[in-house]
């Protein structure tokens, strides 16, 4: 089991490090008068602590230690594009991980925590990173400007 909780703590680093940024870059689009964008980027903040919490249940579950310390380092954005491409790459980087330590509790055969791995990963595609990829592309089909504009 110790390998387990290693494997999901690495993942709560994810976790929080995507809380860090989703509650920085929401600050930045209400200072900036994107309320779209804020509410949006604020709620993906609310979504990544409650993965933190499952993770953190787990962890305790299994008779090991949340490492509420560790972050991934991922830089700041400067402008609402590069806001949005750290988030995507995050929830990349994130699924990836998420994949490894799915992968590796099927060996273990630990299918609770795989389980709740999966609905984890299914939340950081399906919604996270499909709805990054998809504001990336209507700021490319329609210009930032426009963009930005739709985002007040």
């Amino acid at each position: 089991m110790s390998d387990v909780i290693k494997h999901l703590n690495g993942l709560l680093s994810y976790e929080l490090t995507s809380i860090d940024e989703y509650t920085a870059h929401a600050q930045f689009f209400d200072d900036w008068g994107f309320s779209k964008l804020h509410e949006r980027i604020a709620h993906e903040a609310d979504d990544e602590r409650l993965h933190a919490n499952l993770l953190i249940e787990r962890i305790l579950f299994l008779g090991g230690k949340p490492d509420m310390r560790t972050r991934v380092e991922y830089p700041l954005g400067k402008s609402v594009k590069e806001m949005l491409e750290t988030g995507l790459q995050l929830e990349r980087d994130n699924a990836k991980t998420l994949k490894k330590a799915i992968a590796y509790c099927e060996e273990q055969q630990d299918y609770v925590t795989r389980d709740m791995l999966v609905k984890i990963l299914q939340d950081t595609e399906e919604d996270h990173a499909y709805w990054l990829r998809q504001q990336l592309g209507l700021m490319e089909t329609l210009g930032e400007q426009i963009y930005l504009q739709a985002q007040l």
